[in-house]
């Protein structure tokens, strides 16, 4: 309800100052490096798909090296001693559709777990939260279908009122939308039979932010990592 009328009351400055974000923020480049590896080498395998949008690609990193994917999957591999082969599907600007669509598109190889960050874009790009989640659905069937995928976790949003590049109160409106969708997102995953809700919430801070001031830094990627990599293993050995 709160959504409804704070989007009906505050309206006229919102979709200025949305205006005025996307005319401003720089448009950082997804990093460069391999988006295909073998991360570890202990006795056992995890096969690895992370899919999703430029979070998932790691941009606000220069090399795939300080983004996402291999800090997550080197942290994987230490937790579970093993062999962790990945591979990353992703592009800027996905949302739940978008993601649903280049997976479909892409040579997807098989894989124990996938990791499909996703959502912002739905919020931005003022996607219902009931379609949102019906792609989400979507993504999740299709990946055990066709990589034999036995969980898909979804990570919550971030704190999207603490960052920079979103003035306030859009920052306010934003971050309201990302505690909505989180909390459906967790009531939905609990309710399916391969999707999970991971809370990735309390480590997003302004000073931990990429120089646009939208995406995470390299620092802020490794600590996404290393607690997306916790919940993985927990998963994996529960």
């Amino acid at each position: 309800m709160i959504v409804h009328v704070a989007r009906i009351a505050l309206a006229p400055v919102l979709y200025s100052q949305a205006r005025w974000m996307y005319k401003t923020i720089p448009l950082l480049p997804e990093p460069d490096g391999l988006r295909s590896g073998i991360s570890g080498n202990g006795a056992r395998q995890m096969r690895v798909l992370i899919a999703g949008d430029s979070s998932a690609v790691g941009v606000g990193a220069a090399t795939q090296e300080h983004g996402l994917a291999i800090p997550l999957t080197r942290a994987l591999a230490t937790h579970l001693d093993a062999t962790v082969p990945w591979q990353l599907i992703g592009e800027t600007g996905l949302t739940s559709e978008g993601v649903l669509q280049k997976l479909t598109a892409s040579e997807v190889q098989p894989a124990d777990v996938a990791l499909v960050i996703v959502g912002a874009n739905d919020i931005t790009r003022e996607v219902s939260l009931s379609r949102a989640l019906r792609h989400r659905d979507e993504i999740a069937t299709w990946l055990r279908q066709r990589a034999g995928v036995a969980h898909v976790v979804f990570p919550g949003l971030p704190e999207m009122e603490c960052f920079p590049a979103i003035p306030q109160p859009l920052a306010w409106y934003a971050g309201l939308h990302a505690r909505r969708n989180n909390k459906a997102q967790e009531r939905w995953a609990r309710a399916h039979a391969l999707a999970r809700h991971a809370d990735i919430s309390g480590l997003t801070r302004a000073e931990l932010m990429a120089t646009d001031g939208y995406h995470p830094s390299p620092t802020l990627y490794g600590l996404v990592a290393g607690r997306l990599a916790a919940y993985i293993a927990k998963l994996h050995n529960a």
